[in-house]
């Protein structure tokens, strides 16, 4: 992030993620030890906020279907989820296609986290096709396009929103100046997906102001019909194909096959009640317009859950709760620097949102 490379003078980041050319007094085994070192900590590093507000696994739960409603509430990147995913019959499938591409450019080493993003945008560039629902093709036109800069923006805000939201929600306030923090190292990503700085929000300030734009009476994030069809399945997945495949089907072995067909008979509403503090995370506008309900029992199952994670969460160790991009990235930055990994976070046992 930041300063430029010649061949003969790799950037090298320094600890508050600033890229700088080495001295050119340096020894070529010393030029060499630090681009290793730099590549080693990708965009962000130990130092980021980006490190230390993502790493909670659990806070996939609300961070996560939190972004992909947000997202589907525009109705054009609702017609691109449609037409051109099995979204409908396994959610699970973008879900997790989507967090393991976050964590790869959150986490992976800076060639990883570009390759990843090289990778997503040559998808992208195949996701186009006719706007089905009526009211969206007399509102933005008969066509749409992913790799529309205004769509991946809207892509990129909602996941940079999704994090500040649940983590502050969650684990404790966090000082704004933390989140402009944040949101600063996200730019090099915005910018990345092809959102040019004519478009993307320059600061925290300029952020909130678009998202609640977005939001708002006349902004373009309003459910379609679409929309609301594939939020009903965000908040009804089946089972099945969360042990079919991918981590939980490896520690499982054997036994994922007969457990996926017995859960395949399980009804899709099985673990809407889990899902429900991520509903609570939205604004209530946009939960009314797709159609969630949100009552009494809504806010009461919500408050049990959230309290019961605050409480249970102490009582797990960071390898437990961290997810294993995270650590894997604390190891490797140990490893290059020629120290053992260490908690990034500086907090006093009580999460991330408290290290001021």
């Amino acid at each position: 992030m930041g300063g430029r490379a010649t061949p003969e003078r790799p950037v090298v980041l320094d600890r508050h993620g600033r890229g700088e050319p080495p001295d050119p007094e340096d020894s070529p085994r010393e030029a060499s030890i630090a681009a290793r070192t730099a590549g080693a900590r990708g965009l962000y590093g130990p130092d980021s906020q980006a490190w230390r507000l993502n790493r909670e696994a659990a806070l996939l739960l609300g961070a996560g279907p939190l972004a992909v409603l947000l997202q589907i509430a525009h109705p054009l990147v609702a017609e691109g989820v449609a037409q051109h995913s099995t979204f409908r019959d396994d959610p699970w499938a973008r879900l997790d296609g989507t967090l393991r591409s976050y964590l790869r450019i959150v986490y992976g080493s800076t060639a990883a986290a570009r390759s990843e993003i090289r990778r997503l945008n040559s998808l992208h560039r195949t996701v186009t096709g006719p706007v089905t629902d009526p009211a969206a093709a007399a509102r933005f036109g008969g066509e749409y396009a992913a790799r529309d800069p205004e769509l991946s923006l809207w892509v990129h805000a909602t996941l940079v929103w999704a994090t500040l939201v649940t983590v502050e929600r969650w684990l404790g306030e966090i000082p704004r100046e933390r989140k402009a923090r944040f949101y600063a190292e996200t730019l090099v990503v915005g910018r990345s997906f092809g959102v040019g700085d004519a478009l993307l929000p320059p600061d925290l300030d300029a952020f909130e102001a678009y998202v609640a734009e977005m939001l708002g009476p006349g902004g373009a994030a309003h459910p379609s019909a679409v929309s609301r069809d594939l939020a009903h399945a965000v908040l009804h997945p089946p089972l099945a194909p969360v042990v079919g495949r991918g981590a939980v089907a490896r520690r499982l072995g054997a036994a994922a096959a007969p457990v996926a067909e017995l859960l395949r008979h399980a009804p899709r509403s099985t673990l809407t009640p889990v899902l429900v503090p991520a509903v609570g995370l939205l604004p209530a506008a946009t939960r009314s317009e797709l159609g969630l309900p949100w009552g009494p029992v809504e806010r009461a199952l919500d408050a049990w859950l959230t309290t019961m994670w605050r409480s249970w969460r102490p009582m797990f160790p960071p390898r437990v709760r961290w997810f294993p991009q995270a650590l894997a990235a604390d190891r490797r930055v140990g490893a290059t620097d020629g120290r053992p990994g260490v908690d990034p976070t500086g907090s006093k046992g009580c999460g991330a949102a408290e290290d001021r």
